[in-house]
């Protein structure tokens, strides 16, 4: 079954470029309009995050959004069997920055936002930066379809870690030496209550405390990325240093720096970020949980 089912993905992602967006404009008409995927969660999300934008603005960034998320998917199947040459063209970065910091043999934790598209930007460490890089993933429902993305991103030797399986692996990766690390930190966390909440567009939301509590453990840099279409079917990664010293922060002040940085960076690029993500599905009682907020 396996078989069968990478030989149909792989022909479809000899498509031609037109072609494939041309399926892809009809994939985002299907979701967004037809089949309304979590289009009631999108436009929640969007009035809380933009309640200054008019009802037609916020439209606009929807329709962008549903026409990103569906090429991402499109891309995905095109990086199947696009050459090298054709990624690198299609690819860029300011990689120095991560290579300066390899240089200075210190571990960096590159922290991201649900941006698109995250396939490329994967691909962009592994290739281009020295550091080994380790990205922490969720495992798909489906083990066919899972085995074919885990060999995708894959490809220029990017080390694929579940993370149901973290704690169990992790270690054998950073005791060979310095490492670069991307963890998706705007995930919700499993326990509300033992979360940071942190004011994110104006609401208080709960962040994972993990990262920042790596990153104290570990001792490791804190790298931003931003990565984003730059035209269609081809993307930059942006990497931001946050801090080389983490241990200076006091508790949940690192958590709080990227959330502001994620913010800013999903306002100059709104329809860039997976609205799809119920990220203020929480409720939260701001006076009985005044002790929690970072400030």
């Amino acid at each position: 079954m396996y078989l069968l089912i990478y030989i149909f993905v792989y022909l479809i992602s000899l498509l031609p470029w037109r072609l494939l967006y041309f399926i892809s404009d009809i994939i985002a008409l299907l979701l967004q309009h037809v089949f309304k995927y979590r289009v009631k969660v999108v436009r929640q999300n969007l009035a809380i995050a933009f309640p200054q934008k008019t009802l037609k603005e916020r439209q606009i960034i929807a329709n962008e959004f549903y026409q990103q998320f569906a090429d991402s998917f499109i891309e995905t199947f095109k990086l199947i069997s696009i050459s090298d040459k054709n990624f690198d063209k299609r690819f860029t970065s300011n990689v120095e920055v991560l290579n300066k910091l390899h240089a200075s043999g210190q571990s960096v934790q590159i922290m991201a936002g649900h941006f698109f598209n995250w396939e490329f930007a994967n691909w962009g460490v592994a290739k281009y930066g020295k550091y080994p890089f380790i990205a922490v993933y969720m495992p798909l429902s489906n083990p066919h379809f899972n085995k074919i993305i885990l060999k995708l991103r894959k490809r220029y030797g990017s080390i694929m870690i579940a993370a149901t399986n973290f704690k169990s692996q992790f270690h054998k990766y950073a005791s060979q030496g310095a490492y670069a690390m991307a963890l998706a930190a705007d995930q919700n966390p499993g326990n509300p209550l033992s979360a940071y909440w942190i004011p994110f567009f104006g609401r208080l939301t709960p962040f994972v405390k993990g990262p920042e509590k790596g990153a104290l453990l570990n001792n490791t840099a804190q790298v931003f990325v931003h990565f984003y279409r730059v035209k269609r079917g081809y993307y930059h990664s942006e990497y931001e240093v946050m801090t080389t010293s983490p241990n200076y922060f006091k508790d949940g002040q690192l958590t709080a720096l990227f959330v502001k940085t994620l913010e800013e960076k999903i306002k100059a690029k709104p329809a860039n970020y997976l609205w799809t993500h119920r990220r203020w599905r929480c409720e939260y009682d701001a006076k009985q949980h005044e002790k929690l907020l970072v400030q």
